[in-house]
């Protein structure tokens, strides 16, 4: 009952609040937080802690960089560097890999240094690091040429060995390799330690002499979190289920990382998959009972905990901090919350033909998804509305996308104002423009998303119908900037989101 009392307290206080504090951010500036925590698209998530720092990488699949992120209390985070700038391995620069690309990766801080590892489906096993988290981290190195291999970690034992758990594309079974202490080679071709219900996601954990791979189970949508331990790192391992989704409407809490704080206290980052937005990250707090973690809350004293909506900051003093999405494009480099939608032809982009804009070079292509230099970033939270001032020259089409399962576009081309729908071009408006405003708006819960144009700033019409969407190659829905055709070109002012 006292449970049952504290979670209706936590909801009362924080919905009381929220009509001050949008719901897209998770810490509600009272003392409390409401999940997801960041609402917005970061796939199975990873965290660490390094002194009074966390910091978090995701899976980011096609789109490039793999965003390292940075926070002090938990709730609120800003990236400060990516890790690479384009993959060279073959068709990554002709859009071929939608869906492929970085899944699941693993950041750890050991000697001195941050590592990360991630696997790709059709390419390996890659490894970068750095002495610190914004860079500048290290070419990516090939640890081994494999397919279908996914979710590695690496883990640095007391004695200073090294090892590395993965899974395997279609998830499981869990394997334990043995890797060069530098962490740059497998010595083995694993030793199988676990078989589960899409056993994925693999993160190590040793406390009190206990071995722990942290693990979900059951698939995305409906699966739970499982937990491996055992005093040997081969095994054998005992299993204990510590986190479902119960009475909650949270489905499926899915892969992510216990992390402690300095002062002794535990937390578990894990992600939600919507059917929009993509796979949000929610924050569950966690304790431990005989040497097993325990996730969320126990509500009806199983001994497996629920996820929780709403609960107290891990540091109340606290105040929501959004994450960078706009851009004048007055600096020397691109915001870190861009990203490429595959490699970029770096010929065919610049700040600094016209100051303060972005160029974007007219390349040939059949479509929005089959163009080059598609410049975009993550659209965060419920609703927002993304602007642009865009100029415009030759014989091309530029304009304002948004793109998840479905390719929607808007902009200029030389009939005119036109709209695209995985790939149907349809003008709406014939006539010369040269400089145009652009507006989507995107409500996530109603699922409804329009295209505007204006030509003074001020006041927008509608372009076509409001359209839906959906997260598509295991990505949610993202916004962003184009230009493709034979010749030509389009200048962009600036990109600002907001509610």
């Amino acid at each position: 009952m006292r449970k049952v009392l504290l979670l209706s307290f936590f909801v009362s206080c924080a919905m009381a609040w929220a009509q001050q504090v949008p719901l897209s951010w998770g810490d509600q500036g009272n003392g409390t937080y409401i999940n997801p925590v960041l609402n917005i698209d970061f796939s199975d998530p990873d965290v660490i802690r390094v002194g009074e720092k966390y910091y978090m990488v995701a899976s980011d699949f096609h789109f490039l960089g793999m965003q390292v992120l940075e926070s002090d209390d938990m709730l609120n985070w800003c990236y400060v560097s990516q890790i690479y700038s384009r993959f060279d391995e073959p068709g990554w620069d002709e859009n071929q890999h939608y869906a492929g690309g970085s899944w699941a990766p693993a950041i750890r801080f050991h000697d001195g240094e941050f590592y990360v590892y991630f696997c790709t489906p059709d390419e390996g096993l890659y490894m970068s690091k750095a002495k610190s988290a914004a860079g500048p981290w290290s070419p990516l190195h090939l640890v081994k040429r494999v397919v279908k291999w996914e979710d590695p970690c690496p883990f640095w034992d007391d004695d200073g060995k090294a090892y590395l758990g993965r899974s395997r594309h279609g998830a499981g079974p869990i394997i334990v390799h043995r890797m060069s202490d530098d962490g740059r080679e497998l010595f083995d071709e694993g030793v199988t330690v676990y078989t589960g219900p899409v056993a994925e996601g693999t993160k190590w954990l040793k406390r009190n002499g206990y071995y722990y791979l942290i693990i979900p189970e059951g698939g995305v949508g409906q699966g739970w979190q499982t937990v491996l331990r055992s005093k040997n790192i081969y095994g054998p391992y005992e299993k204990k289920v510590v986190l479902e989704q119960g009475s909650t409407s949270i489905n499926g809490p899915h892969q992510g990382a216990l992390v402690d704080t300095p002062d002794g206290r535990w937390w578990f980052y894990h992600f939600q998959e919507t059917p929009v937005l993509g796979r949000v990250v929610h924050l569950q707090p966690a304790r431990w009972v005989d040497d097993w973690p325990l996730m969320g809350v126990d509500i009806d004293g199983n001994g497996i905990g629920e996820p929780v909506s709403v609960w107290t900051s891990p540091f109340p003093g606290s105040h929501p901090i959004p994450l960078q999405t706009d851009d004048d494009f007055n600096d020397s480099r691109l915001g870190l919350q861009w990203q490429w939608n595959h490699n970029p032809v770096d010929d065919h982009w610049n700040l600094t033909d016209r100051k303060g804009w972005l160029t974007l070079k007219a390349l040939p292509a059949s479509c929005l998804k089959e163009s080059h230099n598609m410049l975009t970033q993550k659209v965060i939270g419920y609703e927002s509305e993304s602007v642009t001032l865009m100029s415009f020259s030759g014989d091309c089409r530029a304009g304002l996308f948004c793109i998840g399962r479905q390719f929607h576009a808007v902009g200029i081309c030389p009939e005119g104002i036109y709209v695209e729908t995985d790939g149907n071009v349809e003008v709406i408006r014939r006539g010369k423009y040269a400089k145009l405003y652009l507006k989507v708006t995107d409500d996530c819960i109603k699922n409804e998303h329009q295209f505007y144009f204006s030509t003074d700033g001020r006041h927008y019409t509608p372009v076509g119908a409001p359209f839906a969407m959906r997260a598509g190659f295991w990505k949610g829905i993202r916004v962003g900037l184009f230009c493709y055709g034979d010749n030509g070109q389009a200048q962009f002012d600036y990109f600002r989101m907001g509610k």
